[in-house]
């Protein structure tokens, strides 16, 4: 069986030889069922939703996994009487009921397709090319999409349209890719062009040859200027689509911060960092800086607020507290920029440094701190 990749609402940011082991990981652990199993619901699971159920009695098992054993007829629901059920992912489990797993689904292979999107090309040669990929933009569907629209606007769909060729090593839903960036994370990211030299650029990012400079703005006022995060990260066993370093074990992951600038303003106290990271684990920048307190601005999944408010002195009266509410900002995306890459050229060693400016929005956020109005 092929491997299969996890379905999640978000991109990876992760360096494709640490994305390819946790695909084996998960081959081996989604293997074809031969036998039936069962799980009866008890009474914590009554009401519970079937495809969490499952989840939850298959922990090595993504949810989107379980959702196309659903849609495929491979999941039975019956009572004490053997009486079966139409189900469906969302469906509520009842008490005294029992759930079968009888089969694995036949999953149809997905093969990106071109389209004609914009691309900010910062470097092309035959060899590899380095782009400036915009917060929003998927780097490759999963192999859980389906021929929907999640299966387009991604940055593959684009590089397929505007490059001649692109290396096959990643498979068909993602040629030329080396490492990745997270859907809402903009900045550099590099492409090969060939197989040869994307196992050159796999091998660098490997073995920490390449390296990736972060600018992040986060939440509160990180009391040193400059300092490293050393701490392992794996998945979130009760939120899947998190990562944490709370648990034991996980994948080792080395974060160099240094802060830029400082900012006191009505909306609280913020951080501008430069963040070198050593390894590309998923989430990587975002999960060390919400381990310390301070989550980039926008990246809610890690605990930064929808909206900001400014801060009120206690006690505010209710009409103050409406106000607050009126004067809220936000930002759609993670304040999390991948501002410069240095390599060495895969074929002729020659040293190569990339750098991209902060997107226009970021600067837009900053300059707003900034101004004495939002000093008050």
């Amino acid at each position: 069986m092929k491997p299969t990749r996890r379905n999640f609402s978000e991109e990876d940011d992760q360096d494709l030889t640490d994305l390819l082991d946790e695909d084996l990981a998960e081959t081996s652990s989604e293997s074809t069922t031969t036998a039936p199993q069962e799980f009866p619901v008890d009474d914590a699971s009554v009401g519970q939703r079937l495809d969490q159920f499952l989840t939850g009695r298959l922990p090595s098992t993504s949810r989107a996994r379980v959702q196309q054993w659903i849609d495929q007829n491979c999941v039975l629901v019956r009572d004490y009487s053997c009486n079966l059920r139409a189900v469906k992912a969302s469906g509520k489990l009842r008490a005294g009921e029992i759930v079968s797993v009888v089969g694995d689904p036949t999953v149809p292979p997905l093969r990106a397709e071109a389209e004609d999107i914009p691309l900010n090309i910062v470097f092309e040669d035959a060899f590899f090319a380095v782009i400036n990929k915009p917060a929003g933009m998927m780097v490759h569907a999963g192999s859980g999409a389906t021929d929907s629209a999640r299966n387009r606007g991604t940055l593959v769909n684009a590089l397929l349209h505007h490059m001649a060729t692109l290396s096959a090593t990643g498979g068909p839903l993602r040629p030329g890719i080396v490492h990745r960036l997270d859907k809402q994370t903009s900045g550099l990211i590099v492409v090969a062009k060939n197989d040869a030299t994307h196992r050159s650029l796999s091998k660098m990012f490997a073995e920490r040859e390449v390296h990736k400079t972060y600018i992040a703005l986060v939440h509160g006022a990180i009391k040193l200027d400059r300092g490293t995060l050393d701490a392992s990260i794996s998945r979130d066993q009760q939120r899947r689509t998190r990562m944490t370093t709370r648990r034991v074990g996980g994948r080792a992951a080395v974060s160099h911060y240094r802060v830029l600038e400082r900012f006191q303003s009505r909306y609280g106290h913020f951080t501008l960092v430069e963040v070198e990271i050593e390894t590309g684990r998923t989430h990587q920048i975002r999960v060390h800086l919400s381990s310390i307190g301070h989550p980039v601005v926008g990246d809610t999944l890690y605990g930064a607020p929808h909206k900001i408010l400014p801060l009120l002195e206690a006690p505010a009266t209710p009409l103050q507290k409406a106000a607050a509410l009126e004067q809220a900002i936000s930002v759609d995306r993670n304040f999390l920029h991948a501002m410069r890459l240095r390599l060495a050229h895969p074929e002729s060693g020659k040293d190569m440094e990339f750098q991209t400016p902060l997107p226009a929005d970021l600067e837009g956020w900053l300059t707003r701190l900034r101004s004495p109005v939002q000093q008050k």
